[in-house]
């Protein structure tokens, strides 16, 4: 009988995470605006065998099934996002009524089911009617997410306690501005540096609305995504080279976020394309956060080469079907190092870390992912090392509910614990699924 070898601080937050675009569908009904994801991915040869999230999973009709499926699957909280041109279809102006209403009888769903919210604002799929008007390359839009993020608390900030104003920054700076493989597709790496500082400016604005529109118990924070640097041995050199790499996901984000900077050396590697910043904006971006949200899937590993610093494999490294390492030890260091950053004074999440692999429905008609568990195993087992080590970490959603349109991947990735049919919307529980019910259980990893 399996027992319990690892338990975790009573109140600890398990739960799971989504993003709206790649599971609601629903993509111009109800008086949703299109978004840079539907025009995106409506555009040939973008995401892979031209797929889209017209459908995804249609929670947006079935979001009863998967609330259901939280609640059998033993959630405690569920991470969402809200899709912005489903609330304001041209991003600012009117609210519309309609897609109000959804998040609004989700949100009461979920606390039916005893499971708590934590919504994210932004998760990528930002009004087409704004990016027409410069998107994220345009300062305006710090004040339209401001707006937005105060019609959402107004909407449910009685009920919701935990927002997010930002997924992945990173990302939609980099990935939609630089090397243009997200929606919008741009490649402009100038553009792509100004837009992280106009999306940490935007954070920072949309912290004071949330904080205006909400009362004593709302809590406000941003998630980012992370990869550890590690060294390749024990040895001293190796560890000085994986210290002196350029960290871009944490130099750009972390630091101005804390220290209210961003550090020499990051905008000497920007050159000619560091970002506009005008006085007052590092005080806005470094402003308080309740929480941080962290998003972790992989590590790099590097190592001295005479002097020169150079990236290695590790051997004998497992991949997930995303060719990311499997790396448990690079969450703790990440949490570890977070930790000491913040002078242990700002809580975390684990907002995202799970992984795809290719998954087949049993004769018996389960799905059994072993690497899924074991991947989930490892990662538990390297988050509640860094709660030894005196991680103030407050909860774990693991990535994902359910199988989901992957971006740019389309539908060639399975991060879900459930598995999702796409051409009946059957949902099925994978053993990965049981067995994070039965850690949520326990409190513990098993």
């Amino acid at each position: 009988m399996t027992t319990t070898t690892r338990s975790f601080p009573q109140g600890f937050v398990w739960g799971a995470a989504t993003a709206a675009y790649q599971i609601e569908g629903a993509w111009n009904e109800d008086g949703k605006g299109e978004s840079i994801w539907d025009r995106f991915s409506h555009t040939p040869g973008k995401v892979m065998d031209n797929a889209t999230g017209d459908v995804a999973c249609d929670h947006y009709h079935r979001y009863l099934e998967d609330v259901a499926l939280m609640k059998a699957l033993g959630l405690r909280a569920y991470r969402l996002s809200v899709s912005w041109p489903r609330v304001l279809p041209a991003g600012v102006g009117p609210a519309n009524p309609k897609g109000i209403a959804f998040y609004d009888r989700l949100v009461d769903a979920l606390l039916a089911a005893g499971i708590q919210p934590f919504i994210t604002l932004y998760h990528w799929d930002l009004p087409l009617a704004l990016h027409d008007r410069g998107g994220w390359g345009n300062r305006d839009i710090a004040g339209w997410f401001a707006d937005y993020a105060a019609v959402m608390v107004k909407a449910l900030g009685d009920r919701v306690r935990h927002w997010i104003t930002l997924n992945e920054p990173w990302c939609v700076a980099f990935l939609g501005h630089d090397w243009g493989v997200h929606a919008p597709g741009v490649r402009d790496r100038r553009l792509a540096i100004q837009v992280v500082h106009n999306t940490l400016l935007s954070h920072g604005m949309a912290l004071q609305a949330i904080r205006a529109a909400g009362n004593a118990q709302t809590q406000a924070g941003i998630t980012l995504n992370f990869e550890a640097k590690l060294p390749a041995t024990d040895n001293p050199a190796d560890q000085a080279a994986a210290d002196s790499v350029l960290d871009p996901n944490y130099e750009w984000f972390v630091d101005p976020i804390l220290r209210g900077y961003y550090s020499e050396r990051i905008l000497q590697d920007a050159g000619v394309d560091a970002p506009v910043v005008q006085p007052g904006d590092m005080a806005l971006i470094s402003g308080r956060n309740d929480f941080l949200g962290v998003n972790y899937y992989t590590s790099s590993f590097y190592r001295d080469a005479g002097g020169k610093v150079e990236q290695v494999e590790m051997p004998g490294a497992e991949y997930t079907l995303m060719n990311w390492a499997v790396v448990p030890q690079g969450l703790t260091a990440l949490l570890k190092r977070l930790s000491r950053d913040s002078r242990g004074n700002l809580p975390l999440y684990i907002t995202e870390n799970g992984c795809s692999y290719a998954d087949e429905i049993s004769p018996d008609g389960r799905i059994h992912d072993d690497r899924r568990v074991a991947y989930l195993r490892a990662h538990f087992a390297a988050a509640h090392d860094a709660i030894q080590a005196g991680v103030d970490l407050r909860g774990y959603f693991v990535w994902s509910l359910m199988d989901n349109f992957e971006w740019a991947w389309g539908y060639r990735q399975w991060f879900g614990v459930v598995g999702v049919d796409y051409a009946t919307q059957k949902r099925t529980i994978k053993d990965s699924g049981y067995y994070l019910r039965d850690v949520i259980a326990a409190n513990g990893v098993l």
